[in-house]
Formats: C-alpha cells, structure tokens, sequence
C-alpha cells in the first residue's frame, strides 16, 4: 500500500520501518528530519507537512505527543484535512482524549475520510520486534481490511466504536502507573526490611505479584536510568488523561488519582525530561534505600 506515516519518535520510528520492511510504499514526516534518515535510507520519501504526507496516501499513521500536538496536524493549510478524501483512511496511534476522537472522526466522516483511534503498548522493545500492541476503535470492516497493514507493527484487538481505542490504552497506562508506584514500595519495603534485593526480585516475578511491570521495568530501575525512553513528562500528560477519564466516566479511583500525585512529585523533584520510573526513586530516596543491583542490564530501547 501506499501509506502516509507522520511521526517517527521513539515508538513511531520502528513501527514505520517495520511497514517498510513489510514491502509498503512510505511518506514520512516529523518535525526532525533526522528521525527519517533511515526510513529514507530504505526507500521511503520524506514530506515536509501532514498535507504532502497524506496526497496519494491510501493509509496514513499518525503518532505524536498528545492531543494538541493532534490539532496542529489536522488543521491549517498544511494539516491533514485539507488533504484528506474521500476513500483514504487515517489511523491515529496517539494517546488521545476518547472524546477528542470521536469528534474527528465525525468531522472526517463528513469527507469520506474513516477515522480508527489505535493508540499502542509494549514500549520500545516491542515496537523495534514488532511486537507493539495495538488497540483498535472505529469501524470493525475498516479494521479487518487494514489488519494486515497494521499486524505488521505488532498485535492488534479490536475495542468497538471510535474512542473505544483510546479508551483502552488509558487504562493500560492506568495500571501501568498503579504497578509502577507499587513495584518500587514493595521493592523498597522488602529491601530496607533485610531481604536481598536479587532474591526479592525473583520472589516477586512469580505469583499473585507477577506483572509484567516488574518483569520488563524493574532492570532499568536496577541500573540507575529509571528508562529515559518515556520521560515524566508524558507520564503527566497521560495521567492527566487517564483522570479526566475517570471524571468523565464518574468513576472515583482513588489509587489512580493517588499515583497521579505520585508521578507529579517525582516530576517536580527529579524534572519532567527524566525517565518514567523516577517515581520510585521518589520511594527509594524517602527510605534511604538504593535499588541498584549488579547485572548486564541491557536497556529495553538497545535490544
């Protein structure tokens, strides 16, 4: 296919070229173009706006920070809706507002344009292995028909109607968080009580206390990065999502809404451009208890 892809961060750069790798034909935009170096080294072509990534397109990904950054792709001359027609379909992977979604899909409706919400996990291991997740709203036959396409990148499910998607990865996110705070407490209580860290790490890999928060995230805690792949800064902009969320929904979530406070003192203390499990370095520096561990800790994003 012919296929538009706008955004090549950390997650967006590996999904596309694993769509080039898969034999389809790619534009590529972002805001450096030295993200593109070798999406372009592969054959793709580079674009300088959302507008020029999308003519000619019959698919186009979009994956950047945030809603807002989703508005200054849309619109204007050079955005996507002066582009788009009738036929093409656009996939935005972005961790978005559920409403947000609903409503561009509505106003791309207008112009033919079918609008799926298919925001994604697995961090960036899994988007260089194709092995990124993927959570799918919007028209189930639009989704049958691109899934091929998009199974190239990693799993897909898909969650129903448009904002179902997004809906989704919030809560994925949610309890991302929630296991996040919670490994480095218990790590941190374990330790300072007089267990070996190595031993308690195994101990709790397995059981009622297995997830894969504490399989896949606990090395970078051990090797003192705390994964700069994901800074504190998006961890805020998707918790504020997240608890918007639960406001909409009228839901109370009080440990949602605890680690949200969590995530933002260890933000305000540690700054926002610092790696996501900062937040328990904040429990580790109130204990006065070091998680280091000696080991080959390969980084996640280095595999």
């Amino acid at each position: 296919m012919r296929i538009g892809f706008i955004g090549l961060g950390t997650m967006g750069g590996p999904a596309a070229l694993n769509l080039i790798r898969g034999g389809h034909e790619l534009t590529v935009c972002d805001l450096d173009p030295k993200r593109a170096e070798e999406h372009l080294s592969l054959g793709a072509t580079w674009a300088d706006s959302p507008a020029a990534t999308a003519q000619g397109a019959e698919l186009v990904f979009t994956m950047v920070f945030g809603p807002r950054q989703i508005e200054q792709v849309v619109g204007g001359d050079h955005g996507l809706l002066s582009a788009m027609s009738a036929g093409q379909v656009w996939v935005d992977m972005t961790t978005n507002k559920p409403a947000y979604v609903r409503e561009l899909a509505a106003t791309f409706a207008e112009i033919g344009v079918q609008v799926i919400d298919a925001p994604v996990t697995g961090a960036v291991d899994g988007a260089r292995a194709g092995n990124m997740t993927q959570f799918a709203g919007g028209d189930e036959a639009t989704v049958a028909r691109i899934r091929p396409v998009m199974e190239l990148m990693g799993p897909l499910h898909y969650m129903g109607a448009n904002g179902s998607g997004s809906i989704t990865k919030l809560a994925s996110n949610q309890l991302w968080a929630i296991h996040a705070t919670a490994m480095g407490e218990a790590l941190v209580m374990a330790v300072k009580s007089g267990v070996e860290l190595s031993r308690a790490w195994d101990a709790l890999k397995i059981g009622a206390s297995e997830s894969w928060c504490m399989h896949h995230d606990a090395p970078s805690v051990f090797a003192g990065h705390y994964d700069p792949s994901f800074t504190l800064d998006l961890c805020k902009k998707d918790l504020g999502l997240i608890v918007e969320a639960c406001n909409d929904a009228d839901t109370a979530a009080p440990a949602t809404r605890l680690v949200y406070a969590q995530f933002e003192a260890a933000r305000e203390k540690y700054g926002g451009d610092k790696g996501e499990l900062h937040v328990v370095k904040l429990e580790e520096d109130a204990a006065g208890v070091s998680l280091r561990l000696d080991g080959d800790w390969v980084p996640h994003w280095e595999k």
